[in-house]
């Protein structure tokens, strides 16, 4: 079983992104700066047992509604994608809605949306990754994810962007993960983290719009992280 036990937690952010979470909910401390090379220190108070708390949320079966579709079939076929050193599964976005499936290994992500506007110089792809990730650390990852691509190439898919012009009016992301830790996140054009009005997660474990508006999307993702995969530590006996 997994834990946090610290009543305090701080992390020294590098230029890349990145905040403060809970499984219960987002702390809303982030940091971004692509201008400089500086960091900043954040902190937070974390509850050490949120979810024995009568007030908290219950808890979300994130693989449910994902176990119980059908893939959606396409046309199109997927693609090989690089992020961060992981290897994902790609597939392009062709149509201004739709409902798209891609696989990897045991993970089958799946998404529907509808673009209020779709610009003819942006492409999107919704990308799986279920493996090990061994650069910087070794640790499993279970991901699903919806993104903007660099360029009009799909070879870009994974690649740095900091901009969209396309909005979504609707969206539905899910996956049939393994691991009860998964972690959602939506980023909107500029870097910034979306709202929670504008989003929630379902207790059959979608991410779905909410507030209706057109959100200019970067990434939104589902992060999962399967714990009894990741490789024994340095002296530690394997289970």
């Amino acid at each position: 079983m997994q834990s946090w036990n610290p009543k305090f937690v701080c992390f020294f952010v590098l230029p890349i992104g990145s905040g403060i979470y809970t499984p219960e909910s987002v702390k809303m401390l982030y940091y971004y700066d692509m201008e400089t090379e500086s960091g900043q220190l954040m902190l937070s108070e974390l509850k050490t047992r949120p979810r024995s708390e009568l007030t908290s949320p219950a808890a979300v079966d994130w693989s449910a509604y994902a176990k119980g579709v059908k893939p959606f079939s396409s046309e199109l076929l997927d693609f090989p994608g690089t992020i961060y050193f992981d290897e994902f599964t790609f597939m392009e976005l062709k149509r201004n809605t739709g409902n798209y499936t891609v696989c990897q290994k045991d993970l089958h992500c799946h998404l529907t949306y509808k673009m209020s506007e779709k610009q003819t110089d942006e492409t999107y792809a919704l990308g799986a990754f279920d493996g090990l990730h061994t650069v910087e650390g070794q640790y499993y990852l279970q991901i699903c994810i919806l993104l903007k691509c660099q360029t009009t190439d799909p070879r870009t898919c994974g690649e740095p962007v900091g901009s969209a012009f396309t909005s979504f009016e609707e969206f539905s992301l899910s996956g049939t993960f393994g691991t009860s830790y998964v972690f959602p996140q939506l980023i909107l054009s500029g870097s910034h983290l979306a709202p929670e009005r504008h989003y929630e997660v379902s207790r059959d474990g979608r991410l779905k719009s909410r507030s209706g508006a057109p959100l200019p999307v970067l990434v939104m993702t589902l992060y999962g992280r399967v714990f009894e995969k990741d490789p024994p530590r340095l002296g530690q006996e394997p289970e």
